[in-house]
């Protein structure tokens, strides 16, 4: 199988770029990581990659609104070399600081018919950072990165994590459209509000990640990057050595990498 090539896109503040090359690397994947302005001065960069991720961190400082001055800049000068490597049946990943660069940009969720943004991710409810593990699970879905996944537990660390649509329609338009892929959970999926710190944020329908109507790209609040190895879980010495071979987060990266094998 050839090795698919990912194109990580970092930006003044971005600090999870090296955890999730090493996450696609151990995954098969071959990883080069691009700065934002060498992008900027060649748009067609990203032609030979097969898959474009932006990884967390706090792009610019988080200066406006997290992920909004890379959006900003996607919008203006990369937007048709995107759109089109996304029409020749690419990936793109979006893991937190990513995730709200995909949302503000337009790239994951198409806007209303007046061009507006039908979702957003705003500031957790409480106001404050939040550094925690969470447990997800998975809705109903067809996104790429998700197949086969069923439960994870993962850590997260945002401010502005909460999850935000336009009205209650937008969120079970999505919903049924399987594009609210990935959920906070106790027990059952619910869209009825979880009490913190299940939901850490106060998202909607306790949404944790999207994807788009292709289920090739996706965002996610949680880091996948950094649960890969069963020792990065606070609990890994209290289970059983044979529970597991992978942290939960890995699957998403392998997920990526056999796409481009079958």
């Amino acid at each position: 199988m050839t090795r698919p090539r990912v194109f990580l896109v970092r930006a003044p503040g971005t600090n999870c770029d090296a955890e999730t090359a090493y996450a696609f690397e151990k995954a098969g994947a071959v990883t080069e990581t691009v700065h934002l302005n060498r992008w900027l001065e060649s748009p067609h960069r990203a032609d030979d990659f097969q898959i474009l991720c932006f990884p967390g961190g706090f792009s610019f400082g988080d200066d406006v609104a997290s992920g909004r001055l890379v959006a900003i800049r996607l919008q203006q000068h990369l937007n048709d070399a995107i759109r089109s490597f996304i029409d020749r049946d690419r990936l793109v990943l979006g893991i937190c600081n990513g995730f709200q660069i995909l949302i503000k940009s337009g790239l994951l969720l198409a806007p209303d018919d007046q061009g507006r943004s039908v979702a957003t991710l705003d500031w957790n409810d409480h106001g404050r950072y939040e550094d925690r593990w969470v447990r997800t699970a998975v809705d109903r879905t067809h996104c790429v990165f998700l197949r086969g996944v069923e439960r994870m537990e993962l850590p997260i660390a945002h401010a502005e994590g909460r999850f935000a649509a336009v009205d209650r329609a937008t969120l079970e338009r999505l919903r049924d459209a399987g594009q609210l892929a990935l959920r906070y959970v106790d027990d059952q999926l619910t869209d009825a509000p979880l009490p913190y710190p299940i939901n850490p944020n106060g998202a909607a329908f306790n949404v944790a990640g999207v994807c788009d109507s292709t289920g090739r790209i996706f965002g996610l609040m949680p880091h996948p990057e950094r649960h890969i190895d069963p020792t990065q879980h606070p609990s890994w010495t209290r289970r059983r050595r044979n529970e597991c071979h992978e942290g939960d987060g890995a699957v998403i990266f392998s997920n990526a990498v056999r796409y481009f094998g079958s």
